[in-house]
């Protein structure tokens, strides 16, 4: 009996042909769109994609999974298969080369990467109109989380800035081969307008706010008065949460987006104050 070749990287191959074909009529894919693919695998997903959208671009890290897949394709495909880390794809530099302006992604997402490949696709913002991918379900709450929650976090935040997310479908983990430890959820991102009215920060503010949002976060348990001290006095958080109506002991999960970016552009008026330390002294 021949040795069935193990998927290397984590990959879960979806292999359930009714789920294959409810996420490709789900996903909100046009006639004129240029897909980007994550992780086509064995190529069923992508084929799906090729029939309503114009080109796929199939990003597939494995050496021998996109060698395998030109194979299958043959000349003349609408797919191309480019052996790639999604990490270090330049989505622009795709979009123009196949001569669109803005693009679709699609991917079943590596569960142990899931963070970095989401921050690597919003550097490209600009250039995607909207994505789908399927995540394990943990991620997935907290992609979509409310204020207040155990769920809501950095991540959060970073993707409502950018996005519209919301959850599509769940697919069991009987659907894949070899099955996931975990559930896994389809989540939608329709993007964000990068300027005008659709836009809550312009592009300048954007690493500013991620990086003041990281600090709010650094320590869930702790208030934001505390997780910010290294960075503007005590004094100044707390003037600047009364003139929003918040209180001196409020911590990051219980702020809105809205909230946040008010607090940020408040603190950001002036250069980051120095923090006297007086030694022998100390601060949780």
């Amino acid at each position: 009996m021949p040795r069935v070749r193990r998927p290397k990287l984590g990959q879960h191959f979806l292999v359930d042909a009714s789920y294959r074909r409810r996420i490709a009529a789900i996903v909100d894919l046009r006639s004129e769109d240029l897909v980007v693919e994550i992780g086509p695998g064995r190529g069923a997903m992508t084929e799906l994609l090729a029939e309503r959208a114009r080109e796929v671009v199939a990003v597939e890290l494995d050496t021998m999974l996109a060698e395998e897949l030109r194979k299958k394709l043959g000349p003349g495909s609408p797919i191309e298969v480019l052996q790639a880390d999604i990490l270090d794809v330049d989505v622009a530099e795709l979009c123009r080369r196949h001569g669109t302006e803005r693009c679709l992604v699609f991917g079943n997402v590596p569960y142990y990467i899931t963070s970095p490949i989401i921050q690597r696709l919003f550097l490209f913002r600009d250039r995607i109109r909207s994505m789908a991918l399927l995540v394990q379900h943990e991620v997935a709450e907290r992609l979509v989380a409310a204020p207040g929650t155990r769920e809501y976090g950095y991540l959060t935040v970073l993707t409502h800035l950018f996005s519209y997310p919301r959850i599509l479908l769940g697919v069991p983990p009987g659907a894949f081969a070899p099955p996931p430890k975990v559930q896994s959820t389809l989540v939608g991102f329709q993007m964000r307008e990068t300027a005008g009215p659709g836009s809550l920060l312009p592009n300048a503010a954007v690493v500013g706010f991620s990086q003041f949002v990281k600090r709010c976060f650094a320590q869930k348990r702790k208030n934001l008065s505390n997780n910010l001290a290294g960075f503007y006095s005590r004094a100044r958080v707390e003037l600047e949460l009364d003139r929003i109506s918040l209180a001196h002991s409020v911590r990051a999960e219980q702020l809105t987006l809205k909230e946040l970016l008010q607090l940020y552009r408040r603190l950001a008026v002036r250069p980051v104050e120095p923090v006297k330390v007086q030694l022998g002294t100390t601060d949780d």
